[in-house]
């Protein structure tokens, strides 16, 4: 069994017909409880639960600083290369797309790392476009033998790999991996992924398990939220990281929260998510799975993720660029997505002093 089965049990559920008959003593009374059922965390992303946002986030910081302390963990993204096979009508890397390709050389990724390590973080987490030719497993070993040098912890968002590859890249010095299933819903996905690989919505989907199989040490998963009904996608999210929690617990698991931002493209999202709405996600998210860390990252805006520390987030990225070296080369490629929140690692480790939590460079180092 893995947890495609999971999904095919709620695929054809009735979320409507189960979110308007939520009443708000139905929310007072999840609100109190210790541990919810799934149906429960459900319930806290209704509707109806909306009107209970203040005692959700007193429930979800007490959770947080309970399980976590008043930290923030900081990390930031480098992109090795946005060569990439796929047609999936939602990102600036689509084939397709008439975008200046490239790959860094591994003298380039080291002077990145130099220019990134420089600002005092020792979390990276690295990402290439989807090509098994230009991004091999390789060539990304390779990467992450230069990058060790400068970083206690490195994480990969790269394709789906088998169980034997994640092996080799942790034996390399990978310890995090992150995966977007994109979204959840598999008619949508179907749709949304023309050509490619990535057109097999179970290979990937599976990919976690893959790597919690491997032993990596911690698993990130999410959804781009905006491609489909953000309440059933938040569910499948929060389901799918307690699946992993409960069947692999000696991986860390987490969960992102990445809205659809602007890219080279025209694809326009069907599902607004609002800032209250990506809250009110969050706080469910917390209630539901205390333990799990929660990721935001610089799609979202400057005082949006000030407003967020204290509800429930665990990790930031700081200082990011979604181009390809795009710390150090002059000539740029074009972004994987547009960045809001543009400030450096200084400004944000400070925002994050004044908040009275702590920023944190390095929560983990291989022995």
């Amino acid at each position: 069994m893995s947890f495609y089965e999971r999904y095919r049990e709620y695929k054809n559920f009735d979320f409507e017909a189960f979110l308007n008959k939520v009443s708000e003593q139905d929310i007072i009374k999840i609100i109190g409880k210790e541990r919810l059922t799934e149906l429960e965390f459900l319930m806290l992303l209704s509707k109806r639960a909306s009107n209970f946002l203040e005692p959700m986030a007193q429930k979800a910081r007490k959770l947080t600083i309970q399980n976590f302390g008043k930290v923030i963990f900081l990390y930031t993204p480098m992109y090795l290369a946005n060569y990439c096979v796929n047609q999936c009508v939602y990102c600036g890397f689509n084939i397709t797309n008439k975008i200046k390709r490239r790959k860094l050389t591994l003298k380039e990724v080291e002077k990145e790392a130099q220019i990134i390590s420089s600002t005092g973080l020792r979390h990276i987490l690295i990402l290439t476009g989807e090509s098994r030719l230009e991004s091999s497993v390789e060539y990304i070993k390779q990467c992450v033998e230069v990058l060790k040098k400068y970083f206690r912890s490195i994480s990969i968002e790269v394709y789906p790999l088998e169980e034997g590859e994640y092996a080799e890249l942790i034996e390399a010095g990978v310890d995090g991996f992150t995966i977007y299933q994109e979204v959840y819903n598999e008619e949508v996905y179907e749709r949304l992924h023309i050509k490619g690989p990535k057109r097999n919505y179970r290979y990937r989907i599976e990919a976690p398990e893959r790597a919690c199989r491997a032993s990596m040490r911690s698993v990130n998963i999410g959804a781009l939220l905006g491609l489909d009904d953000w309440r059933k996608e938040a569910f499948f999210t929060g389901i799918h990281a307690d699946y992993l929690q409960s069947q692999y617990p000696d991986t860390e698991i987490s969960i992102s929260l990445p809205r659809i931002r602007p890219h080279c493209g025209s694809f326009m999202p069907s599902y607004a998510v609002e800032d209250r709405e990506l809250v009110q996600i969050m706080l469910a998210q917390r209630i539901f799975m205390p333990r799990a860390g929660i990721t935001i990252s610089t799609r979202e805006s400057q005082s949006l993720r000030d407003n967020l520390i204290g509800l429930g987030v665990t990790k930031m990225s700081a200082g990011s660029s979604t181009k390809v070296g795009g710390h150090t080369l002059k000539e740029k490629s074009e972004g994987q997505f547009d960045i809001e929140d543009q400030r450096g690692v200084e400004e944000i480790k400070k925002r994050i002093y004044e908040k009275g939590y702590q920023p944190v460079f390095k929560d983990w180092q291989a022995i």
